[in-house]
């Protein structure tokens, strides 16, 4: 492969680390050029989970350095979003995937209205505090696990929403949860994609190496005073990227 192509990669790799870290849907960035890369689709989905792990491990470190982190409520969502991470990347059924990328734009278009609506709840995050984990938060993290598990593109997204429009989060704690929610989820999605040979290790590495670099960069970024206002801006702008973009493809 070209030493441009490369370099081209682990670019690519920070953006989507960067958006990540941030937001969500940075695998809209990278997924199509593994894909334009060679890669068959089920293999690119595979070898995008290296650059993920990388990248969630530096900003879950980040953001748990700097004391963001509620520890105790994410062990509790770990189990349910793992589950839901193998079922989904389990999955074999034939699915449509234009009506699936339809669905997806119409839960983003609902998102972006749930930023307008409430931007308050998303900078403060509920005037009482964080609630405690409830069974039905449960059941929600098990549904946005199996997306994960199944194509990774926007997990981050709906995981914002839940943790800042249920449980009640501002939207820096939120995004301090997130990834390590991402992180371990994937480690067994990854696995599964290894047991059917569906990663290429070379190119994961290299997204892994951009991936790490926008990821620290965004972490930093977001955990400085008064981070809450831009990252929320910088949501918006994602999320309407996204769901004109699942429309559009």
């Amino acid at each position: 492969m070209d030493p441009l192509l490369y370099i081209a990669v682990i670019l690519a790799g920070a953006a989507a680390g960067f958006v990540n870290t941030l937001a969500g849907s940075g695998s809209a960035i990278t997924l199509p050029l593994l894909v334009f890369l060679g890669l068959p689709a089920n293999v690119a989905n595979g070898t995008n989970r290296i650059g993920v792990l990388m990248q969630t491990s530096v900003s879950s470190s980040t953001f748990y350095r700097a004391g963001l982190t509620d520890a105790k409520s994410a062990l509790k969502l770990l189990a349910p979003t793992v589950l839901g991470a193998l079922v989904g990347a389990a999955i074999a059924v034939d699915l449509n995937e234009q009506n699936m990328r339809r669905a997806i734009g119409a839960m983003l278009v609902l998102t972006f209205f749930l930023l307008i609506l409430r931007p308050q709840r998303w900078l403060k995050g509920r005037p009482e505090g964080a609630r405690p984990v409830a069974i039905r938060d449960l059941f929600i993290f098990f549904l946005i696990g199996i997306y994960g598990g199944f194509i990774q593109a926007g997990v981050g997204i709906f995981l914002l929403v839940a943790l800042v429009m249920d449980i009640g989060y501002d939207l820096v704690k939120a995004n301090a949860i997130k990834p390590v929610l991402v992180f371990v989820f994937n480690v067994f999605a990854l696995v599964v994609f290894m047991w059917n040979g569906q990663v290429n290790w070379i190119l994961g590495l290299l997204l892994g190496v951009g991936n790490i670099a926008g990821a620290w960069t965004a972490a930093r970024m977001a955990i400085k005073p008064g981070a809450q206002v831009w990252v929320y801006r910088f949501l918006l702008v994602v999320v309407v990227f996204s769901a004109v973009r699942m429309f559009l493809a």
